[in-house]
């Protein structure tokens, strides 16, 4: 008996000695994954806590340090949702930041932190179908998830703030993490990476091109000021699509009008980008908050719009005054004109193609975070009380899979513009956000542009100097310093 019960405590001790050695090893684990994020602390406290343990094979624990990191994200996002929603005047946050409720809501802020919910929401089912083959879709929508909760963050301020903050950590984290994973197949940065000239970009399906080049349009409804089409206004025809592409012919005319869709599949087809447009002169000098201000906006995915016009009149005195704003996955955008002054067109986040489009403003007239290229496109300066920047990438994530790109365009001044070009001070971008990423390659450029290229943030003191990316490449003109020291700098990202 003596010798059983020698032998049962020598089992437990070395299977107690086993499962310390595996707790052990699965801790060194943990912490080398999570060096690789941007809050190791955090990550390693959340992983620690998940309950996993040494049996775990390796994608088995990367794909549960995901899932666990998706899950605590989506419930400090629902927190701060409940939280605005029930918040109260005069309430725990005290009167100061009761006065604030009020501009949180202006600025979309719980409407951003819902889209948040969507995409880390599309990316857990997404990780857990084929985290190798999704790997560029996750990335996608983890990157907008934490563009939606930094943008919401840009407006808010004391609790409500230091929530979004704990939430964008860990989709921080997580993004990192996705990024480590090996893909099925190797997307190559070559010569004309994975949009080439004359041709959409990858993720375009065959059907979406068909129209898109199509010479007779088969609409499910047409848009008509005289009264001849399904409606009379654009708003209208937009309210009755249905699920799935829902194409609009839009007739020739100028439609005033003020338009906000969160519809997938929303198409507009218009009879020339100068022939059909849809114009508004909102402003924040006016009042409106600058999301607020735009004639044109759309969140739901797969976006098209070709063959059309996005104005706002507001004018250089209007400050910003967006034509177009899209947080649309997948939006193409093919031979359209964006006109503005300040901040014309809000490319806030995803994938976004425009091609042979006439982009027209002063400063930051091209701004957000999405992965944006611009193909073939006339970016047109206009004349401005100060100087003008034409990119403002608010890339703020190392790990984000976003940026702009600018190929095969070209950049000149407006005519009335022209003839005092030299006057002002004009420049290809400037850093919005600390990673700041943007390329001009294979692109004419007018001498319209200062030849140092870029400009710094006001205020920024050079701290976004070492961690931005920008870059030319093969470009021409009078402008294009094709030449000059540093200017074949080549982008090695993936814009897919």
């Amino acid at each position: 008996m003596l010798k059983l019960v020698v032998v049962f405590w020598a089992l437990v001790g070395a299977s107690v000695l086993g499962a310390g050695q595996a707790n052990d090893s699965y801790q060194i684990y943990v912490q080398k994954e999570c060096s690789f994020t941007r809050y190791p602390s955090i990550c390693v406290q959340t992983m620690m806590g998940s309950g996993l343990g040494h049996e775990q094979q390796h994608v088995d624990i990367m794909l549960a340090l995901a899932n666990k990191t998706i899950s605590e994200t989506m419930l400090a996002t629902s927190k701060f949702v409940n939280f605005s929603s029930q918040f109260k005047l005069g309430g725990e946050l005290g009167a100061r930041e009761a006065q604030r409720v009020h501009s949180v809501k202006d600025y979309y802020c719980e409407e951003l932190m819902n889209m948040s919910l969507k995409r880390l929401d599309q990316s857990l089912l997404a990780l857990k179908q084929s985290p190798r083959k999704n790997k560029h879709d996750i990335q996608a929508w983890l990157s907008a998830a934490l563009t939606f909760q930094d943008t919401c963050k840009d407006y808010a301020s004391g609790q409500i703030s230091k929530r979004i903050d704990n939430a964008s950590q860990l989709v921080s984290n997580l993004l990192a993490l996705v990024n480590r994973i090996t893909s099925n197949h190797t997307t190559t940065v070559t010569n004309h990476r994975s949009v080439d000239r004359g041709r959409f970009a990858k993720w375009v399906s065959q059907r979406d091109r068909k129209l898109l080049q199509a010479t007779t349009i088969k609409a499910d409804a047409v848009v008509a000021k005289d009264g001849s089409g399904d409606y009379k206004t654009v708003s209208e025809a937009v309210n009755a699509a249905s699920g799935g592409r829902f194409v609009i012919y839009v007739k020739a005319g100028v439609y005033e009008e003020k338009i906000h869709t969160k519809k997938d599949g929303i198409t507009l087809i218009g009879d020339g980008k100068y022939s059909t447009i849809i114009t508004g002169d909102d402003s924040v000098a006016k009042g409106a908050s600058m999301p607020g201000s735009a004639t044109f906006t759309v969140t739901g995915d797969g976006f098209i719009a070709r063959d059309i016009g996005f104005q706002n009149t507001a004018g250089p005195q209007g400050e910003q005054a967006l034509a177009l704003y899209i947080s649309s996955d997948r939006s193409v955008l093919y031979r359209c004109s964006i006109v503005g002054y300040q901040d014309t067109l809000y490319a806030h986040a995803l994938r976004q193609f425009y091609r042979e489009c006439d982009i027209y403003g002063t400063i930051d007239f091209i701004f957000g975070n999405a992965a944006a290229v611009f193909q073939s496109c006339d970016l047109v300066l206009r004349r401005h009380k100060g100087y003008n920047a034409i990119l403002a990438n608010g890339r703020s994530d190392p790990g984000q899979k976003t940026g702009f790109s600018v190929q095969n365009c070209r950049i000149i001044p407006s005519s009335d513009f022209s003839p005092v070009k030299h006057s002002y001070s004009s420049y290809l971008g400037r850093p919005w956000k600390q990673y700041s990423r943007a390329i001009v390659m294979e692109s004419t450029i007018d001498d319209v542009i200062a030849p140092q290229g870029w400009v710094e943030w006001p205020g920024a003191g050079g701290s976004s100097l070492k961690t931005l990316y920008f870059a030319e490449y093969a470009n021409g003109g009078a402008g294009g310093r094709i030449e000059q020291k540093g200017a074949m700098a080549w982008v090695s990202c993936d814009w897919s």
